[in-house]
C-alpha cells in the first residue's frame, strides 16, 4: 500500500496537471459512472492529501456546488499520470481525467467517490495527525499513545493515531530511535516521541521530494551512493525486508514477525526490550 509521502506527491502532481483547468472525465467500467458524469466538464480548484487519502476539489459545470473527489488507493490501486496526450485506455479503468496539461488514470482503488465538505471532514475526523501537514501538534497522537498498552509498532500502523505511516516507515523509524516495536505505547517517553516525530517529518518530506523511501543515513551507505538519487534500493533501509540479514549497525540478524497483519522487522540488539 502506498505510504503517505506517495499520496502527498501524487496530490502535488495532480495539482500541476489539473488545478485551474476544465477536465474531461471518462472510464471503461460503470462502477463510478455517476461520478464520471459529474466530473466531466468540471473545473479542478484544489488538491489535498491527508495521510493515505487524496482529495481533489472540483466545481461541476452549471450551478451545482463544489464537491471533493476522494481516492484511497488501498493495496492494489494505481493512479499513473503524465503530461501530454493520454495513452490508449485499457483494462479496468475506473476514472480517466484529462486536461490541456496532461492525464491521470485510476485503477483498483479501495475508495473513489464524490463527497461534500461535511462528508470530507468526517473522513478526516477519523484520521490521526499527518506528519506531512503543516502546523501539526505531535502531542495530539502522543495523548493517545501515552495511555495505551498496545505495542508502539501497532500504534504507528493505526491511521487513527498517525495518518500516513505504513510498514516501511514503521520499521525504519523505530530502528533509527532504538525503540523495540513491542514496547507498550505508555512506555514511550514524551521526549522519545517528539524526537521520533521530528525525524519522521524529515524522512517523509524527503520521500515526497525524491519519490522513494530512503531511511539509511549517508554514512551508512556505500561510498559513491550516499545521496537519495544514487542510493540503491538494497541500501535504502536498515531493517525493512532484511529478515535474517546482519544489522547494518551491530551485525545481529534482523528479526521478523507479523504485527497487525503486516510483516514487522527489527534488530533485537539495537532495539532492546
Amino acid at each position: 500500500m502506498p505510504e503517505g509521502h506517495t499520496i502527498h506527491r501524487l496530490a502535488r502532481d495532480l495539482d500541476e496537471l489539473f488545478t485551474g483547468s476544465v477536465v474531461r472525465a471518462s472510464a471503461l467500467q460503470d462502477k463510478f459512472a455517476v461520478g464520471v458524469a459529474m466530473l466531466d466538464g468540471s473545473t479542478v480548484t484544489s488538491t489535498d492529501a491527508w495521510g493515505k487519502h487524496l482529495f481533489a476539489q472540483v466545481a461541476p459545470a452549471g450551478e451545482r456546488p463544489k464537491v471533493w473527489l476522494h481516492v484511497h488507493l488501498g493495496l492494489y490501486g494505481k493512479f499513473p499520470h503524465g503530461r501530454g496526450p493520454a495513452p490508449a485506455p485499457w483494462g479496468q479503468l475506473r476514472l480517466r481525467l484529462e486536461s490541456e496539461q496532461g492525464w491521470a488514470d485510476l485503477r483498483g482503488a479501495t475508495a473513489c467517490e464524490l463527497l461534500d465538505e461535511v462528508a470530507r471532514q468526517q473522513v478526516i475526523g477519523r484520521l490521526g495527525a499527518d506528519p506531512l501537514r503543516r502546523r501539526v501538534d505531535p502531542d495530539q497522537p502522543l495523548a493517545r499513545i501515552a495511555r495505551s498498552r498496545t505495542p508502539i509498532g501497532a500504534l504507528l500502523m493505526d491511521q487513527a493515531v498517525v495518518a500516513g505511516i505504513g510498514n516501511v516507515y514503521r520499521a525504519e523509524i523505530l530502528f533509527r530511535h532504538g525503540i523495540d516495536p513491542h514496547r507498550p505505547g505508555h512506555d514511550v517517553t514524551p521526549e522519545q516521541w517528539r524526537e521520533l516525530w521530528a525525524d519522521l517529518q524529515v524522512l517523509m518530506r524527503a520521500g515526497v521530494r525524491s519519490g522513494k523511501i530512503v531511511t539509511t543515513r549517508p554514512e551508512d551507505r556505500p561510498r559513491g551512493r550516499r545521496t537519495a538519487s544514487t542510493v540503491r534500493r538494497e541500501d535504502s533501509h536498515y531493517v525493512y525486508r532484511r529478515a535474517g540479514e546482519p544489522c547494518r549497525t551491530c551485525g545481529t540478524p534482523v528479526a521478523t514477525e507479523a504485527m497487525v497483519a503486516r510483516n514487522l522487522f527489527w534488530c533485537p540488539k539495537c532495539q532492546p526490550e
